[in-house]
């Protein structure tokens, strides 16, 4: 986590999904998340290149972090993405979300996914809107 720029508790979440997949938090800062993920057999699709799926899950996740570095608890309204390049198994991702504009209850966020080597391998924007909580769990 950047020392100069403090976010709210948004990295201290543990997100069982990323758990699950290996999913590494690398760094967040206000507005900002870089994410690391490895590409696994078991994350191959039929044609044996990585699930578009679990590139979108990366992404989203970044993008996740990032946008709750403001304090309340903030979920995607929608997200879009675009695939650049296949990732094979033994890929070192690296998801990097930033923050492009924060207006109201919304925001708008980039995402970034490439290789290890620096080669992009999918885009992703999401949008995003701030929740007074969500039913069922305690405010952060």
């Amino acid at each position: 986590m950047s020392a100069d720029r403090e976010p709210s508790r948004a990295a201290e979440v543990e997100d069982p999904a990323c758990r699950s997949l290996g999913i590494v938090v690398e760094e967040v800062a206000t507005g900002r998340a870089r994410l690391r993920m490895r590409v696994s057999e078991d994350m191959l699709n039929a044609f044996g290149i990585a699930h578009g799926g679990y590139l979108f899950l990366l992404a989203d996740a970044a993008f996740s972090y990032a946008c709750n570095t403001h304090g309340p608890v903030t979920l995607a309204h929608s997200a879009q993405v675009t695939f650049l390049r296949p990732a094979a198994a033994g890929d070192q991702l690296v998801a990097e979300a930033v923050e492009r504009v924060r207006h109201g209850r919304g925001g708008v966020y980039d995402v970034t996914v490439r290789r290890a080597s620096g080669e992009v391998v999918a885009e992703f924007r999401g949008q995003s809107v701030m929740v007074s909580g969500i039913p069922g769990r305690p405010p952060r």
